[in-house]
């Protein structure tokens, strides 16, 4: 197998955090809880959001290391919405959804760099039965992360234009 590197991919997360906390630290309980973006959810939420799909990510990026094939292992996108529901991620503290983001995200930073690299082609399956490796997965976190806080940016924007 090819030396794998995530430099780009841990060095991306870790730019994310720095700039980002504090942006979220200086934002409005109302900008935080009253806009909402096109999936119906709040600054609060779509960090919760972010909360949940590191700790999904984390479970699979450890278990596929120890586990060839994880066809069972839950899949929660189809139910993000019910996810969000159940911890309330609207009625938490800020500053505590802050801080469990920021060092989610820097633990999962170190699971990467810690990844055994022959284990790369180790995959589960989602609910529609797609396969995908431990490679995809790490590879396609960091745009998952900049995609929601781009949306995060934008209810910003709109909320500086009410």
């Amino acid at each position: 197998m090819q030396k794998q590197d995530f430099t780009a991919i841990t060095t991306g997360i870790a730019r994310v955090i720095e700039t980002e906390e504090g942006v979220l630290n200086s934002l409005s309980v109302e900008a935080i809880t009253l806009r909402r973006n096109s999936q119906n959810r709040t600054i609060k939420q779509i960090l919760g959001h972010l909360i949940d799909s590191a700790s999904n990510n984390h479970q699979r990026m450890v278990r596929l290391q120890y586990s060839k094939d994880l066809l069972f292992f839950p899949d929660y996108r189809q139910d993000n919405d019910l996810w969000i529901a159940l911890q309330d991620y609207q009625h938490t503290d800020w500053s505590n959804l802050i801080q469990l983001w920021k060092f989610y995200n820097l633990h999962i930073i170190q699971v990467i760099q810690s990844v055994d690299k022959s284990k790369l082609d180790s995959y589960w399956c989602d609910f529609e039965g797609t396969k995908v490796t431990l490679k995809d997965m790490i590879e396609g976190y960091l745009d998952h992360l900049l995609l929601h806080v781009g949306e995060i940016h934008e209810l910003m924007v709109e909320h500086t234009n009410l």
